[in-house]
């Protein structure tokens, strides 16, 4: 199979492209000790009474005691806010960039399980992109599924 001069030259723009936006990032965002403190926030188009700490939807349930919850209704009357942290401080390992580049914050997981629970809330199912995406897996297809595979955990492309 002959790959083309344009693929690989619009893979490694791509590339390169990608590394400078983790470079900004990583710039402008530095890792504080605070992070873990953070709250990660939604809102679900659904009435305050369809949401209790007590009662927390399937993926969030399994974390049980490891995570603090706050429920409230969401600004303009546009539904409920649902907000979760971990409980206790996070190693600095975890925490690190490197960490979440490569899968391993203990948050991400977190964030998939709050984008699950909206989803259910809203939709009644987890709404999953189809797979393949494509019938012929092309360079510019790999790097595109890369970045969203990385990109679930952090909730951005």
């Amino acid at each position: 199979m002959m790959i083309s001069r344009k693929s690989l030259w619009a893979t490694a723009a791509g590339l390169a492209a990608g590394t400078v936006v983790v470079a900004r990032r990583v710039q402008a965002r530095p890792t504080a000790p605070a992070d873990s403190d953070r709250w990660l926030t939604v809102t679900i188009n659904c009435g305050r009474e369809e949401l209790s700490p007590e009662k927390l939807p399937p993926p969030l349930r399994e974390y049980g005691e490891r995570i603090e919850t706050r429920i409230r209704p969401a600004p303009g009357d546009r539904g409920t806010e649902l907000a979760v942290r971990l409980k206790g401080p996070q190693s600095q390992s975890t925490r690190s960039m490197t960490a979440r580049l490569a899968g391993d914050d203990p948050r991400q997981d977190l964030r998939r399980a709050l984008r699950a629970v909206k989803s259910l809330l809203e939709a009644d199912e987890v709404l999953q992109p189809d797979a393949p995406p494509t019938t012929r897996d092309t360079p510019g297809g790999k790097l595109v599924g890369l970045l969203s595979r990385r990109a679930n955990g952090e909730g951005v492309l």
